[in-house]
């Protein structure tokens, strides 16, 4: 047994050594930096990067994603159900197939696409009479969000969707259950982990992205990536490399207490399947 067991720490050498080089140095870099300013160790760097601009760039983020996450979870949600129950076949197979593509589509050719569709000299924004500017905004970035994270949404929801039996459903109707109660108190409980999988992912995937958001509203809409850009590449103030490091900290804060809340809600609600 413990040779076993050292074989099998052995065989895991490499990818642990893999993830210490790809993520614990970068990790230890940026944590280094944001405790850093004017070369001595200090929270300076973190006080800045939670006040002003960078406060409402880091709300503006969380407020984004989280729009993004709800909505596109809600519509994922029903387009894998339609797609799980219909009858077709090819339909199936299409909408999958074309989720898995769409779910990778993002970043300036995204944007390129809802410019040249809805923005003020787009193909369809005269034809349907929007606003000038309105894809330039919050809401306008979140609808163009949704075009990625729908999809995304559908590939997580397809398989659960699936291992809903037929023989549940009609069990609960044998018992004189409504379709409101089965999906009460069967079929939601055994979606809900899924669910809130979709949900954590769409909000991490909303929150992370840059290249759309850069391309489509620049500074228009304050967003903590555009910030942390901003700071590294000086294209405004020069030396405030470590206030990006100090905002991607967090980033890595926000997506912590994500996850914090997901873990509990998700355990309990797995519960129901053992």
């Amino acid at each position: 047994m413990s040779r076993t067991r050292s074989s099998g720490w052995l065989g895991a050498l490499p990818l642990l050594a893999f993830f210490a080089l790809v993520f614990g140095v970068p990790a230890v870099v940026l944590v280094a930096g944001a405790f850093t300013a004017e070369g001595r160790p200090s929270t300076a760097n973190l006080a800045l990067s939670l006040q002003g601009g960078y406060l409402t760039a880091l709300l503006g983020s969380v407020k984004l994603s989280a729009v993004v996450a709800l909505a596109g979870a809600v519509l994922g949600t029903f387009l894998a159900y339609a797609v799980v129950t219909s009858r077709s076949r090819l339909l199936r197979e299409a909408v999958l197939t074309a989720s898995g593509v769409l779910a990778n589509f993002g970043g300036v050719p995204l944007a390129f696409f809802w410019i040249a569709t809805l923005g003020n000299s787009g193909v369809v924004s005269g034809l349907v009479g929007l606003p000038s500017g309105s894809l330039y905004t919050f809401w306008g970035l979140a609808v163009v969000y949704l075009y990625f994270s729908v999809p995304l949404m559908v590939l997580a929801m397809a398989p659960a969707l699936d291992g809903l039996r037929p023989q549940w459903r009609e069990a609960a109707a044998n018992s004189g259950a409504t379709a409101w109660h089965y999906w009460r108190y069967v079929a939601l409980p055994v979606l809900a982990p899924a669910m809130l999988g979709g949900v954590v992912l769409l909000f991490g995937s909303a929150f992370s992205a840059y290249a759309t958001a850069n391309a489509m509203v620049g500074t228009v809409v304050p967003l903590v990536t555009l910030k942390i850009a901003a700071a590294l590449t000086g294209d405004v103030l020069i030396g405030y490399e470590n206030i990006a490091l100090a905002l991607s900290l967090d980033m890595i804060v926000v997506a912590g207490l994500v996850m914090a809340i997901y873990l509990p809600l998700q355990r309990r609600t797995s519960r129901w399947l053992h």
